[in-house]
């Protein structure tokens, strides 16, 4: 294991020098007044050890509070970027859904006006087929008129001529009552009976 030195831990550099300043000052103190003013050597070691000693613990302590700060702000730096990101993503996630929302809107509406158009064909398809039914149904009204017309119009034409027939009939039988003597009816009937004897 390498030692640490100043370059490697950095943050000794500060105590260090502190340190240094420290015992720097107090040498020079110890070769201006000697003993003189109550400065014994003892009190300058007791002084250096006690700045050592403290010098030591707030290394110490810097570097076990400068560790979890670095871990946290680190922590905390990349907990704001992974936030970044995750808004980044949403918000693409959220344009992309408003593109889908979009498209299917587009393809609701294209389909919609296909159904219209397909409907508005088959009304008419139905519309054609109704008007086609409305004029066969027309023409056998028709065809069934002019049958029962002319059916209507025989029966008449025959009540006509057997109507005729009768008149006719009763006319040549009144004018031949009115024609015929008494003589000529003798004569008929004696006709009429020399048949009859004829036959039996």
């Amino acid at each position: 294991m390498k030692t640490p030195t100043h370059a490697t831990r950095p943050w000794l550099a500060g105590p260090v020098l502190g340190a240094a300043a420290v015992l720097a000052g107090a040498g020079a103190a110890l070769a201006a007044g000697g003993e003189q003013g109550g400065i014994t050597p003892a009190k300058i070691q007791d002084f250096i050890w006690r700045t050592v000693n403290f010098l030591v613990f707030a290394g110490i302590l810097i570097k076990l509070v400068m560790k979890p700060a670095k871990t946290f702000f680190a922590q905390r730096s990349q907990g704001i970027a992974q936030s970044l990101d995750d808004l980044e993503a949403q918000v693409a996630a959220a344009e992309q859904a408003l593109k889908d929302a979009e498209a299917r809107l587009a393809a609701v509406a294209a389909e919609r006006e296909k159904l219209i158009q397909q409907f508005i064909a088959e009304g008419e398809v139905e519309k054609a087929k109704i008007l086609q039914k409305a004029e066969m149904v027309a023409q056998r009204i028709k065809e069934m008129a002019a049958m029962s017309i002319s059916q209507e119009t025989k029966k008449a034409a025959l009540e006509l001529k057997r109507e005729v027939a009768l008149q006719a009939t009763q006319l040549a039988e009144e004018i031949l009552k009115k024609q015929i003597t008494f003589t000529d009816h003798q004569a008929l009937v004696k006709e009429y009976l020399d048949k009859v004897v004829e036959k039996h």
